[in-house]
């Protein structure tokens, strides 16, 4: 044995600088880490649910995720490659970055792509509507329905006069039920 070899042998271990506050971040820090393991696996089998329910679906060509961060779109983007759909993000990153997802056999042409792209809705309406199809499509994308569609041709003011007079029925009938 050489003498190095000896030196090193005789030699304690160094001295640990982990002390009990250190131990404890360390610990709180793994079970952070833990935690968004779990709400980022969740998360993605949302996604691929929300993506098969999509594809299931033959009336829908396209879907729109809420406004999201870099991660889940991350996510989104993934899954959907996965199941062999088209992806694209729109929005301002931090503000409201969301993802839209179309089937392969339904590409949004470039000007949809570019309306979208600048945040241009009305521009996407005219696209939109030189197709009866795209047209109800963008209508249920965008949620915007026309109103001579709508059930419900009341006013606001109407609308909450009538809830009013409900709770107050509901109200006075709850009185009488309570007394004796």
């Amino acid at each position: 044995m050489d003498l190095l070899g000896s030196i090193l042998d005789s030699m304690d271990a160094p001295p640990k600088t982990e002390n009990k506050e250190e131990k404890e971040k360390k610990r709180k820090l793994l079970k952070i880490q833990k935690e968004e393991r779990k709400k980022k696996a969740e998360f993605r089998t949302k996604i691929e649910k929300d993506v098969n329910d999509f594809i299931q679906d033959e009336k829908r060509t396209r879907h729109k995720y809420p406004p999201m961060n870099k991660i889940q779109r991350t996510i989104v983007h993934d899954v959907a490659e996965v199941a062999g759909l088209t992806t694209f993000s729109f929005g301002e990153d931090e503000v409201d970055r969301y993802v839209m997802l179309f089937k392969k056999e339904f590409p949004p042409p470039d000007e949809e792509l570019e309306a979208y792209r600048n945040g241009e809705v009305m521009k996407l309406f005219q696209i939109c509507c030189s197709s009866v199809f795209i047209c109800g499509i963008f209508l249920y994308v965008f949620n915007t329905v026309p109103s001579e569609n709508k059930r419900d041709l009341r006013s606001i003011e109407e609308t909450l006069n009538d809830i009013r007079k409900r709770k107050k029925a509901k109200v006075s009938s709850s009185d009488v039920d309570d007394e004796p």
